[in-house]
C-alpha cells in the first residue's frame, strides 16, 4: 500500500485536493509522467502530490482544470484549502498531533497544552467559553495523553515567553505545581523548552502562538487566535512559520539557561508561600 492509498478524503481538504488528484488522472488514464507535463513538473512531483507530501496550487489546478475540463474543481479547493475552510479541521489536527514524530510550539502568555498540569488546565479554562468545564478538561487530557503518553512519545520542542512562568495563573500553588512540572518534562530526552527572557525585546512570535507538526515527512501547522485557531496545509505558508520559529529560537535561551530561570521562579515562589505560612504558624 502506498502513501496515496492511505489517503482520506474526507480528512481536509488537502486530502481531498490529492484525493481527486489520483482520482482524475485514473480517469483519464494517464500516467504520473504526463500529468507532470500537464503542470509543468516531474513524475515524483506528481506522486508527492497524490500522497499529500506536498500541495497542489493555483497555476498547477488551473492546468489541470483546462486539460480535463472540470470547469474550475482543483482551483475551487485550492482556493477554499488555502483559507482554511474546513469544518473538521480541529479534528485533522488533533489526529496530526497524535500521529507527529516532531511538535514545534512558540507560546507566549501561557505553558502550552501538552505540558500543563490538570489545575493549571483547568483554571485557564475555566476562563474560558467553555459550556461545560470538566468535559474540556478531560477532552484536552486526552489530546495530552496522546501525544506525551504514547509508546514512541514525538520530540516536543518548546520556545515559551518568560511571560508564560511569570504569570500566576491559577495562584500561587498551582503556578508552584506547574513549574515544578514543567522542569520534570524537560529532563525527558524528548522534550525541551527553552525561554525568551524579558531582555529579548521584540521578535516574530509576538504576532501570536503557534505549532509545527510534523506527520511522515510531511509539515503542517496551526496558528492561535482567541476563538479559534487555524490549521495550515500549504506548503508555502508552512515554511514561512518554519523559518519564523528557527528566528525566534535564535533569541531564545539555552536548554539548562532555561531551566535555571524557571528554577529561580520556583525558589522565589516557594519563599514566597513559606513568608506566608509563618506568621499562621507563630499563632
Amino acid at each position: 500500500m502506498t502513501a496515496a492509498d492511505e489517503i482520506d478524503p474526507t480528512s481536509s481538504l488537502h486530502a481531498w485536493l490529492a484525493y481527486d488528484l489520483r482520482l482524475y488522472r485514473r480517469r483519464h488514464r494517464m500516467t504520473g509522467a504526463e500529468v507532470g507535463k500537464i503542470i509543468g513538473y516531474v513524475r515524483s512531483h506528481v506522486s508527492n502530490l497524490e500522497a499529500g507530501r506536498v500541495q497542489l496550487d493555483m497555476k498547477q489546478a488551473g492546468r489541470l482544470d483546462e486539460a480535463w475540463d472540470t470547469g474550475g474543481h482543483f482551483q475551487r479547493l485550492v482556493t477554499f484549502a488555502r483559507k482554511g475552510h474546513d469544518p473538521n479541521w480541529f479534528l485533522q489536527h488533533g489526529q496530526y498531533e497524535a500521529a507527529a514524530s516532531v511538535i514545534r510550539i512558540y507560546q507566549g502568555q501561557i505553558i502550552p497544552p501538552p505540558l500543563q498540569t490538570e489545575d493549571y488546565m483547568r483554571a485557564l479554562l475555566a476562563e474560558s467559553d467553555a459550556e461545560d468545564l470538566e468535559q474540556a478538561v478531560q477532552s484536552r487530557m486526552a489530546r495530552q495523553g496522546a501525544i506525551l503518553s504514547r509508546t514512541s512519545p514525538p520530540y516536543v520542542w518548546v520556545l515559551l515567553d518568560e511571560d508564560a512562568i511569570t504569570s500566576e495563573i491559577g495562584g500561587r500553588e498551582v503556578m508552584f505545581d506547574q513549574l515544578s512540572h514543567l522542569l520534570e518534562l524537560g529532563k525527558l530526552p524528548y522534550v525541551s523548552v527553552r525561554l525568551l527572557s524579558k531582555s529579548a525585546g521584540a521578535h516574530l512570535g509576538l504576532d501570536g502562538p503557534f505549532r509545527l507538526i510534523t506527520v511522515k515527512n510531511r509539515l503542517v501547522a496551526y496558528v492561535g487566535a482567541r476563538r479559534g485557531g487555524r490549521l495550515i496545509e500549504d506548503a508555502a505558508e508552512v515554511q514561512e512559520l518554519a523559518v519564523d520559529y528557527e528566528r525566534i529560537g535564535f533569541k531564545a535561551l539555552s536548554e539548562d539557561a532555561s531551566r535555571a530561570r524557571i528554577a529561580e521562579f520556583l525558589e522565589v515562589a516557594s519563599e514566597d508561600q513559606l513568608a506566608e505560612e509563618l506568621p499562621q504558624r507563630s499563632d
